[in-house]
């Protein structure tokens, strides 16, 4: 996948917060709070939400990732 949401993560640490806790807030399915452990896509409905309950931007829950970088990981 070109896209990772490890910043999400980093500020769910740094918040003292887990994935249960978005989940329960914003009535995430468990398939969706999957998808974010694997960084697979989601609808930008479910990252707008997740912003507005961080108080935060879109660039601070999911990083794109360069295509070379995705490659090169992969070897």
């Amino acid at each position: 996948m070109p896209i990772t949401y490890s910043p999400l993560f980093a500020i769910l640490h740094e918040k003292k917060l887990k994935r249960q806790d978005i989940q329960e807030a914003l009535k995430l399915s468990s398939t969706t709070v999957a998808k974010l452990g694997k960084d697979e896509y989601l609808s930008l409905k479910v990252i707008d939400d997740i912003c507005t309950y961080l108080n935060c931007e879109i660039y601070d829950v999911v990083k794109h990732l360069k295509e070379e970088a995705t490659a090169n990981a992969k070897q």
